[in-house]
C-alpha cells in the first residue's frame, strides 16, 4: 500500500468522523423533537392528538422506508440548494441527516414509552404541565435508553456514510469504492471495511457504557 493511498485513508477517517458527527447533531436536533412529539400525541398520552400523531408519523414512515441509496438520488437536489453542491464531506451531511431523522424520531419515541406510567401519573397528581412533565421528568427517566439509542443511530449514520461514496461524497466509502472496487485494490478495500467495524464497535462501547452508568445514578 503506496504512502499516497496511506494518507488518503487516514484523510477519509476525518472525513467520515466529521460526516457522522454532524449528522447525528444535526438529526438529533430535529428527530428528538419529533420523537417527542409522537410520544406525547399518541393514544393515552399527555397531549393526545390522532391528527398530528397521524400526519408526523406518515411522514416518518415514508421517510423511514426509502432506501439510503435511493434517498442520497432523490435529494441531490436539496443538496445542491442547501449547501451549493452535491459532491463532497460537507454535502454528503445533508442526506445522512435526513435519512437519521426518522430512525432517531422512532428511537426518541420508542425510548420515552419504556418511562414507567406512574413517573407521568406522580408529575400530573402534583399539578405539573404536559411541556413540565415532559422535560424534567419524561426525558430525564428515558435518558439511559436515550444513550443506547443515539449510540445505534450514530453507527447507523457511520454506515451510511461509507455508501455517500456512490454519488461522491468523502470518507472511508469513497476510498473503499474509488480503489478497492474500482482499481481491484483489495487490500484498501478489506482496511477501510476493518476500520469501519472498529469505529461501530467503538461507538456502540460508549453509548453502553454511558447507558450503563446513567442506570447507576
Amino acid at each position: 500500500m503506496s504512502e499516497y493511498i496511506k494518507d488518503a485513508i487516514l484523510a477519509g477517517i476525518g472525513e467520515t468522523f466529521v460526516m457522522t458527527f454532524f449528522a447525528s447533531l444535526f438529526s438529533y436536533v430535529i428527530g428528538l423533537p419529533l420523537g417527542v412529539l409522537l410520544y406525547s400525541t399518541s393514544k393515552g398520552r399527555l397531549l393526545e392528538n390522532k391528527v398530528v400523531n397521524g400526519i408526523v408519523g406518515f411522514i416518518v414512515n415514508v421517510t423511514r422506508s426509502l432506501p439510503f441509496l435511493i434517498l442520497l438520488v432523490l435529494l441531490i437536489p436539496f443538496t445542491r440548494l442547501v449547501v451549493g453542491t452535491s459532491i463532497g464531506t460537507v454535502a454528503s451531511i445533508v442526506p445522512l441527516t435526513v435519512g437519521a431523522i426518522p430512525i432517531v424520531a422512532r428511537m426518541v419515541e420508542s425510548s420515552l414509552n419504556e418511562v414507567n406510567p406512574g413517573i407521568i401519573e406522580a408529575a400530573t397528581s402534583m399539578g405539573a404541565s404536559p411541556f413540565y412533565t415532559i422535560l424534567h421528568f419524561i426525558i430525564p427517566e428515558a435518558t439511559p435508553s436515550l444513550l443506547q439509542g443515539g449510540a445505534i443511530n450514530i453507527a447507523t449514520v457511520l454506515g451510511y456514510s461509507a455508501m455517500a461514496g456512490v454519488i461522491g461524497g468523502g470518507g472511508l466509502g469513497a476510498i473503499a469504492l474509488q480503489y478497492g472496487y474500482y482499481r481491484y485494490q483489495e487490500d484498501v478495500l478489506w482496511t477501510t471495511v476493518a476500520l469501519l467495524v472498529i469505529m461501530v464497535m467503538l461507538i456502540q462501547e460508549i453509548g453502553i457504557r454511558l447507558s450503563k452508568k446513567t442506570r447507576k445514578t
